[in-house]
């Protein structure tokens, strides 16, 4: 069977549509349900059912995607070994990682990996940690880079990275003026949470519920789907919110919200790399966790 054929059925699997999988790979959507006829058509059976919108695969095409994705991994190791010979690292990487660290810690490390390595195709995902770590689980993706760790015995978890966390109020707030405030004060205030699976909300959570705050007795202003709203809510004062200082840089410095400490609490939190306990890593994808870790210690300093 032809390769690219196969890599464009395993994308139309990923994403279950043909539209989503032709603007992926930058094909026509023509192309892409001709490349699908044509293998249902070596196959001698149908390959994918059409539900509504949503495509899903027959049971030959579940079996066609398991042997498409181990010739694919194949190809991709040969072109490796290969490569190596050369001294060269190329190949295909697929990171997923929560927001934060997806947004704003991510893109540089893979901008100076790129830089060393500049054939690797690097693809990024970002989800909350609750899905990053469901993916890298179900083999979607090889290594994750998520804000909490979860109590997954098939899945490991290594610190790579201490991230400060700050309570944020808008600039009109009257803590503004304030050095800092007393947790229980937290309470009665306004306040604007991330969705479940947050990376962010579960670390907050653990960290003033171990100095005595109940979380649950919080006034909820609002439920937001990402950090970017959260901001965005904060600066509109629909409340006050503890966020990663990294995505808030740009507003404390230009005096939009302002960071206020809470007495005799420590807001950090490491970043957790993921993988699949006791699986071993392709090269590219060992060799991009050693840059991670060697980069990121750089960043957060000797702590971790």
């Amino acid at each position: 069977m032809d390769l690219h054929r196969l890599e464009i059925f395993c994308k139309v699997a990923e994403l279950k549509s043909f539209t989503l999988a032709a603007e992926a790979l930058h094909l026509s959507q023509p192309t892409v349900s001709e490349h699908i006829r044509s293998l249902e058509e070596m196959a001698g059976d149908k390959l994918v059912d059409r539900l509504g919108r949503e495509l899903r695969l027959t049971p030959a095409g579940q079996i066609l995607l398991r042997y498409a994705q181990k010739l694919l991994h194949l190809r991709d190791e040969a072109q490796q070994a290969l490569a190596d010979l050369r001294g060269e690292l190329l190949g295909r990487l697929t990171i997923g990682a929560s927001t934060i660290p997806g947004s704003y810690l991510l893109p540089q490390v893979i901008g100076a990996f790129k830089a060393q390595h500049p054939a690797m195709h690097i693809t990024l995902k970002i989800a909350n940690t609750t899905a990053v770590a469901d993916l890298v689980f179900k083999g979607e993706i090889g290594l994750g880079l998520v804000g909490s760790r979860l109590p997954e015995k098939r899945l490991q978890f290594a610190e790579v990275y201490l991230d400060e966390l700050t309570l944020a109020v808008p600039s009109q707030h009257p803590w503004a003026q304030r050095r800092e405030v007393v947790l229980g004060e937290l309470y009665g205030q306004p306040y604007i949470l991330r969705e479940r699976g947050s990376g962010t909300q579960m670390a907050v959570k653990e960290i003033l519920g171990a100095h005595g705050l109940d979380f649950g007795k919080l006034t909820v202003a609002a439920e937001m789907p990402n950090t970017e709203a959260v901001r965005q809510a904060i600066k509109a004062g629909v409340g006050i919110s503890i966020l990663s200082r990294l995505a808030v840089a740009a507003e404390l410095a230009y005096g939009d919200l302002v960071a206020v400490k809470i007495r005799d609490v420590e807001l950090r939190r490491p970043l957790f790399l993921v993988q699949r306990r006791g699986r071993k890593l392709p090269l590219v994808y060992a060799t991009f966790s050693t840059f991670l870790r060697q980069t990121a210690e750089r960043l957060s300093g000797p702590e971790l």
